[in-house]
């Protein structure tokens, strides 16, 4: 059996590591911060508890395979809960739909009824295509390795197949062609920033994302879905696996162009026979490989994709409870384009009127009481980059991240919540914020956008050029959040396995 060593501690290097252990193999995790999960985290303090990372949890198999696999149920581990009601949505013209966290023909029913016309069988029809791409996308892209465009090939064989997946065609405009109702048409591009993505720019098949989180349900983990990440470290653990927090990785050594270790900033070499990076896709070809003429080439083709949204998080501890209030809520813009045109801009700027994502979970042990509320609000931001490097603006810049924040209330009140009054404290993230704490590139969230029809096959793979070096995590196929970074965990595990028969 081998050694190997894991490069980060996020969700998708905890799972390789603990599927990698059970087969048999000397499993090493490196992290370079005093905790593991990397962006899954539930922060705390004064009893109120915020998922700053993830904070929807779908396709909770995922995970039930690797527990499973490694040892007792999800389940036994964790407080699984469905999410009912999961959505408040609420437009700019004022009216509003509560979804519920599953069920197709319910969410179509509740559509209808907010929105009236055809919105109900309208969004049946959507969720039906959807579920043709679902089929035919699911198998032998999201659970298979793949290997650049020549997978993109093996799609394309059959015309009726081709016409379902519409690889031509972008998610605003499967919207446009399907809805008669502008507001469903924002509700599709909202699903494109789930990747990070325009709307404009993001592939049809991106309607999956919706059909999935209704199929299969939208998902709690009492006390915070940042509770999974220590439940895996500990699955790891089980298992044999070494976590070493604090401990940054400063290159990866090769003998005779083969892995052969990691180099610590201790000056510490860690010999491994195969090493698996859980760091961003960029971070690892641009710095702990990037003497290796194989990694050049990667960067190159990262360069010719876009990276992915960065986010403005607050966290807000409420007195009092807030009316209508549901676990996810969104408040769309008079104007959705202009928030794109900002955050994708070459020079980019804070959304004047931007999309408002909050969660406001009903969960007793993520506030201090029934009195209480724990708000987490997300808006979509452009990267960051104290360089001036283009695409990017600087977050650091002396007040903007309070001037935006005091923004992003007065919006909020705007539209129908002012928590102002009933703020107990806050706390602002920034994308800077995001990058010092999990070194993703400019604070962007999913690695890079899907952006055009061959986006997921430019995507990073999880065996690399570079023999015995293989990737995991939101930057590599078959891309970000909780369920594709599962999925991507056990590809790396497959292929490991598969390479060492």
């Amino acid at each position: 059996m081998s050694r190997i060593v894991v490069i980060g501690a996020g969700a998708g290097g905890l799972a390789v590591a603990a599927r990698t252990a059970v087969k048999g193999h000397q499993v090493t995790i490196v992290e370079q911060s005093q905790r593991v999960g990397g962006k899954l985290h539930t922060y705390r303090r004064d009893g109120f508890a915020f998922d700053t990372g993830p904070s929807l949890f779908t396709l909770p198999a995922v995970y039930r395979d690797l527990f499973l696999k490694t040892g007792s149920a999800l389940e036994e581990c964790v407080d699984l809960q469905p999410v009912e009601p999961g959505f408040g949505y609420h437009w700019s013209d004022g009216t509003h739909a509560v979804l519920p966290g599953v069920g197709i023909g319910f969410a179509a029913d509740a559509l209808g009824d907010a929105l009236g016309g055809q919105a109900s069988q309208q969004w049946r029809a959507l969720m039906s295509r959807a579920s043709d791409m679902w089929a035919l996308t699911r198998a032998p892209v999201l659970q298979s390795p793949l290997e650049g465009l020549r997978s993109a090939a093996r799609l394309t064989r059959s015309l009726s197949d081709v016409r379902t997946i519409a690889p031509l065609t972008t998610l605003r405009g499967l919207g446009r062609k399907t809805f008669s109702d502008p507001r469903l048409v924002t509700l599709l591009d909202r699903y494109a920033t789930y990747t990070g993505s325009d709307p404009r720019r993001a592939p049809a098949a991106l309607a999956t994302v919706p059909f999935v989180e209704q199929t299969f349900g939208a998902w709690h983990i009492g006390g915070g879905l940042g509770t999974l990440a220590p439940v895996l470290a500990d699955r790891a653990r089980e298992r044999g696996v070494d976590i070493r927090l604090s401990t940054s990785a400063t290159s990866i050594a090769q003998r005779n162009g083969v892995i052969s270790g990691v180099e610590l900033a201790t000056g510490e070499f860690l010999e491994a026979d195969i090493v698996i990076s859980d760091a961003d896709a960029s971070s690892l070809y641009g710095s702990l490989l990037s003497t290796d003429s194989r990694a050049k080439r990667a960067i190159r083709n990262l360069r010719k994709s876009t990276p992915s949204i960065a986010g403005f998080v607050m966290l807000l501890a409420v007195r009092g409870r807030t009316q209508g209030i549901q676990h996810h809520n969104v408040w769309f813009p008079e104007n959705y384009d202009a928030e794109f045109d900002a955050i994708f801009a070459k020079n980019p700027y804070p959304v004047t009127d931007p999309t408002i994502y909050a969660c406001v979970p009903d969960d007793p042990f993520m506030r201090p009481d029934q009195d209480h509320e724990s708000w987490f609000i997300l808006v979509n931001a452009p990267r960051h980059s104290a360089t001036g490097e283009e695409g990017t603006m600087n977050w650091d810049a002396p007040g903007i991240a309070d001037q935006y924040a005091a923004q992003i209330l007065t919006t909020l009140a705007a539209r129908g919540v002012d928590l102002r009054s009933r703020m107990l404290w806050h706390e602002i993230s920034t994308p800077a914020d995001l990058e010092r704490e999990t070194a993703a590139p400019g604070g962007s969230i999913y690695g890079t956008a899907s952006h055009g029809s061959l986006s997921t096959f430019k995507r990073p793979t999880n065996q690399s050029p570079v023999p015995g070096l293989f990737l995991v995590g939101g930057s590599a196929h078959p891309g970000g959040g909780l369920p594709l970074v599962g999925m991507g965990a056990e590809l790396t595990a497959d292929l490991i396995g598969r390479a060492k028969k």
